[in-house]
């Protein structure tokens, strides 16, 4: 599922609300989790799961073209840990 496709699904599913508030409100949703992220706090969403950022040290990576040896500077990467009652619903005998 892509951005557009949720947001079209709860417009659709709350006739109350216009697509374009859906829209700026799952936008908004999407730009806090972000924020937060680079901030470097820990996003947790009950039954869903929790986004946190884990860093990776500096190391020494190989060119794949060339095979030169290059410096990768250390970096943080995103990370979700999924929820158990998402898992649960993932792993449920249908």
């Amino acid at each position: 599922m892509i951005k557009s496709e949720l947001i079209t699904l709860i417009a659709e599913n709350n006739p109350h609300l216009y697509q374009r508030d859906v829209e700026r409100i799952v936008t908004t949703i999407f730009d806090e989790i972000s924020d937060a992220l680079s901030r470097g706090d820990r996003v947790e969403l009950r039954g869903f799961g929790a986004f946190s950022t884990k860093e990776r040290a500096e190391r020494i990576g190989r060119n794949p073209r060339t095979g030169e040896a290059v410096k990768v500077d250390k970096k943080y990467v995103p990370y979700f840990k999924c929820g158990k009652e998402l898992r649960d619903r993932l792993n449920a005998d249908s």
